[in-house]
């Protein structure tokens, strides 16, 4: 008979197996605490702290939207090719009284630190201008309305030199009336 060959024993820790099997679960982990930091430390800017309130604004901004449609409101905007200035000429119906200055928000869809508010005053007849921080080319959120905020005008522009943007009043929707 042939006698057993004695080899020698390593212990665990210098066998590859436990480390390969040990090293999936570490990932895990190592993936998950890099998660929380960053849930912790960055800011999500899209969420509004008061919903409500939000919520409330909603209906006053529709209403500013009706106002506007029903004079007749529309703009057109340009921005220069250095991207440094804005022009607004203002359309509106005969007997509607031009506002001394008008206020634009050019507002980034994702990122806040870029956002802008800008006080245009009339450069004479329906034209209004403001210098501005120069705007990345991409899509941007404007809002422009009145000193009093009586009316308002929004949409969303592609901005690039020299492009123009059309802002008229959409007619807010009305809600479907019931049938019984």
């Amino acid at each position: 008979m042939s006698k057993p060959v004695n080899s020698p024993v390593t212990p665990w820790y210098r066998q590859p197996w436990p480390w390969l099997l040990m090293l999936g679960p570490l990932v895990v982990v190592v993936a998950g605490l890099a998660t929380a930091y960053l849930a912790v430390v960055s800011d999500d800017g899209l969420v509004v702290d008061d919903y409500y309130k939000e919520g409330l604004g909603i209906n006053q901004r529709t209403a500013r939207d009706q106002r506007a449609a029903d004079l007749g409101i529309a703009a057109e905007l340009v921005l220069s090719s250095s991207g440094e200035r804005i022009r607004v000429l203002l359309q509106a119906g005969e007997d509607v009284r031009m506002p001394d200055r008008l206020s634009l928000r050019i507002a980034h869809p994702t990122r806040p630190g870029l956002d802008q508010n800008l006080l245009l005053r009339g450069e004479g007849g329906r034209v209004y201008g403001a210098p501005l921080r120069r705007v990345q080319e991409g899509r941007w959120h404007v809002v422009l309305e009145d000193e009093r905020q009586e009316w308002r005008l929004a949409g969303d522009w592609a901005a690039r030199p020299e492009t123009v943007m059309q802002l008229q009043a959409a007619r807010p929707a009305t809600a479907p009336a019931r049938v019984n």
